[in-house]
């Protein structure tokens, strides 16, 4: 499929009439055209071809980015450089907003698009009746050969072209590869949950990489596994295992829109007890569409998108609570697919949660074995689909994976298992995992139900081995990952905040978002204008612009792991507290309660401290810096000595200081 409505090169293009090019690319354009876009359209080509004249090289028009939803404009390749260019028709004004489109776009093709790297790119707002200003075309403090975007109106866009060609120090692009060039794109998980929504296919919107199972692979797994137990009116349990980012909610919401059909038999549902995940994904994908169907010139209301988006993707404590209700009936879905399957509720937490809010005394069931009824309850068929994701139980009670295995080899012998031939890992169920299941009569393993390489940092696939190996004290590993990715991913240590802000403001380009994030027990970062405990909106937090006081863009408001696992920005901050601390060569691990620092000695909370640091540790996608500060020798509560250790720690294994 072609990913633009129009291309030619220069001089066929110079050429030809403006309704043969307006034609051509209406043809292509799966919306019908209104008369102010054609108009726009027909505005743009009479420009460039006024502009273009002299030059060799190709156009395109309407060239789609699939991970953000959009198209850009118009690309032109000219000599060795690629021409970004967003129109705005009839503006007096160059718009922040706009200039920040462009450069996203800029950066899509810069990060993704294989042919692209290393040429030049320049990004241009044409705002065609905005008055002049001056052209200096400058790269950003990054080490690519991406312009700043340039400003220019309809008069001057002819000039911007010539000294930015000036500008270029790279040689001609081949044209025929450049658009044969694979665009490989790594989501953060909104963008993918937005374009998977809109119909874009798993292929379009996520990177393909050699060195990790493939999540079309995987995808095309689990799709056998509802196909055979459809046809075959048996029930399927199936555990899809990852590293952190390494897709795993991607394949479940992939999975989710291709079965998603209301009323009908093969009706999916996502699943998640991540409130924030969920509130954030069906903001996200509700404003999406309502700006999609607007932009087509109909009318629809916000709540009638939201009425239909919320039944895609559901907490799975409403699910549970909607199948109490109903009894023994079966729910409308075949086909459910629980997120961080390893959160789900021990039977102590179930129970005691059951008595208190629901008045039910004596309920017996854990949460993954309710869960499990509430499916087998169909008479045909149906699948569960576990995404278990390693060292991720944060909050007592979670489970972990042992008990989904445990309840299926206990009360649901036959169902049949699907599992990752990881599952036997440490992470998961302790290691146990398939010893539990040796008795059960249904089991088969499948290596494609693992993905093994981090996504999530597109510029550091083993991000997430890194902090395995400094969370574990192997200081040897931690080096030499951190020397693999320092080139390509930026990661320094601090001890001021305000450097660290300055950093964050520095690196992030476009709309790259950044934040602050920080343990939900660091409560002695108040001096720092941190506070944990005060109230976030994770909506406003991820999909608030800068311009908005509670988006994480105003380095403000904090997230914790609780708000932001599942999730990833751009940029972050990690601020370190004394919560999790080294001392003599160990980590020690504190609650604060009252006035004072006091040790936490269950195993079960200690690790549940650790994998929170694992978990704001590997949500930057691009770069991170940590800080940890001096501490102050007046206060007990933050004595340097709960932060040097920490300190010397990270930088002995070379991080960068700064």
């Amino acid at each position: 499929m072609r990913r633009y409505y129009y291309s030619d090169s220069i001089d066929s293009f110079c050429n030809a009439s403006i309704d043969e090019v307006i034609g051509k690319i209406t043809l292509e354009n799966e919306f019908s055209s209104e008369r102010t876009q054609t108009n726009a359209w027909a505005n743009q080509v009479e420009i460039l071809q006024d502009v273009l004249t002299k030059y060799q090289g190709k156009i395109y028009f309407e060239y789609s980015i699939p991970r953000m939803g959009r198209r850009v404009d118009v690309i032109i390749l000219i000599q060795g450089a690629i021409f970004i260019l967003e129109f705005k028709v009839g503006e007096k004004n160059y718009l922040s907003t706009a200039m920040e489109q462009v450069w996203d776009y800029a950066l899509d093709l810069n990060n993704f698009h294989e042919t692209s790297q290393g040429c030049f790119i320049a990004p241009i707002l044409v705002a065609t009746e905005a008055p002049d200003v001056a052209i200096l075309p400058s790269t950003s403090a990054k080490v690519d050969n991406l312009l700043f975007p340039i400003r220019c109106n309809k008069k001057t866009l002819k000039e911007a072209i010539d000294l930015i060609l000036d500008f270029s120090t790279t040689g001609n692009i081949n044209l025929d590869n450049w658009e044969q060039g694979r665009y490989s794109p790594t989501p953060t998980i909104i963008e993918a949950a937005m374009a998977l929504y809109n119909g874009h296919s798993v292929e379009e919107i996520a990177k393909k990489d050699a060195t990790a199972v493939n999540l079309s692979i995987t995808s095309d797994s689990i799709d056998e596994i509802i196909l055979y137990s459809k046809k075959t009116s048996c029930k399927s349990i199936c555990f899809v295992t990852g590293v952190p980012g390494a897709g795993k909610t991607l394949v479940g919401l992939k999975t989710a829109t291709k079965h998603y059909e209301k009323n009908k038999e093969s009706a999916s549902v996502f699943l998640s007890g991540n409130a924030p995940l969920v509130s954030i994904l069906r903001e996200a994908l509700t404003r999406d569409r309502v700006r999609k169907i607007k932009e087509q010139g109909e009318k629809i209301t916000k709540g009638e998108v939201f009425s239909q988006v919320k039944l895609f993707i559901q907490n799975v404590h409403h699910f549970r609570d909607d199948c109490l209700r109903i009894g023994d009936e079966a729910p409308l879905e075949h086909v459910a697919i629980f997120d961080e399957a390893q959160r789900a509720w021990d039977l102590e937490q179930t129970s005691n949660f059951m008595k208190r809010k629901k008045g039910l005394s004596g309920f017996s069931s854990s949460e993954p074995e309710f869960l499990i009824s509430c499916l087998d309850r169909h008479k045909d068929w149906a699948v569960i689909i576990c995404l278990v994701g390693g060292g991720q139980e944060i909050n007592t009670g979670e489970a972990g994976i042992g008990e989904w295995i445990e309840s299926i080899n206990r009360s649901y012998p036959k169902w049949r298992v699907f599992i990752s031939d990881r599952l036997d890992d440490d992470e998961y169920a302790s290691g146990r995992a398939l010893e539990i299941l040796q008795t059960h009569k249904y089991v088969q393993k499948k290596h494609e139900l693992h993905l093994s390489v981090s996504l999530r940092s597109f510029r550091a696939e083993n991000l997430s081995l890194l902090i395995k190996s400094i969370l574990d004290l192997k200081a040897t590993d931690a080096k030499l990952y951190y020397e693999s990715l320092k080139k390509n991913y930026p990661l320094v240590v601090t001890r001021d905040i305000r450097i660290a802000k300055e950093w964050l403001k520095a690196m992030a380009r476009g709309t790259e978002r950044y934040g602050i994030v920080v343990s939900s027990q660091a409560q002695r970062l108040k001096p720092y204008a941190i506070d944990v405990k005060s109230p976030m909106n994770p909506v406003n937090w991820f999909l608030d612009g800068k311009e908005d006081v509670r988006s994480s863009y105003y380095l403000e408001d904090v997230a914790t792991e609780f708000q932001i696992q599942g999730l990833e920005l751009d940029w972050t901050c990690v601020v370190w507290d004394a919560d999790f601390r080294l001392s003599k060569g160990s980590w020690q691990h504190f609650s604060f309660a009252g006035s004072k620092w006091k040790n936490i000695k269950k195993h079960e909370r200690k690790q549940y401290l650790k994998n929170a640091y694992r978990v704001l540790l590997t949500r930057a996608r691009q770069g991170m810096i940590i800080v940890v500060p001096n501490g102050d020798v007046s206060d007990p509560t933050r004595d340097s000595r709960f932060y040097d250790e920490t300190f010397d720690y990270l930088i002995s294994l070379g991080i960068e200081y700064v």
